[in-house]
C-alpha cells in the first residue's frame, strides 16, 4: 500500500472536509449495511433469497 497518497487524501481532507450532505450519505449506507448483516445473523438467511443449488450435468451421447 502507499501510505503516502492515503496521508496526502486525508490531509486534503482535512483542509477541505465533505459536505454533511455526503457525510449523512456515507453514514446512511454504512447503517444500511450494519442493519442487514443484524437481520441476518439474528434471524437468519430467508429461504427465498437462497439461490438454488446446480442443475445435474447434462448426459453425454
Amino acid at each position: 500500500m502507499n501510505y503516502l497518497t492515503w496521508l496526502m487524501r486525508a490531509a486534503r481532507w482535512a483542509r477541505h472536509p465533505p459536505s454533511p450532505g455526503r457525510v449523512r450519505l456515507v453514514l446512511g449506507v454504512i447503517a444500511v449495511c450494519l442493519l442487514l448483516v443484524g437481520v441476518e445473523l439474528f434471524l437468519g438467511w430467508p429461504d427465498w433469497l437462497t439461490v438454488g443449488g446446480a442443475r445435474p450435468p447434462m448426459p453425454r451421447f
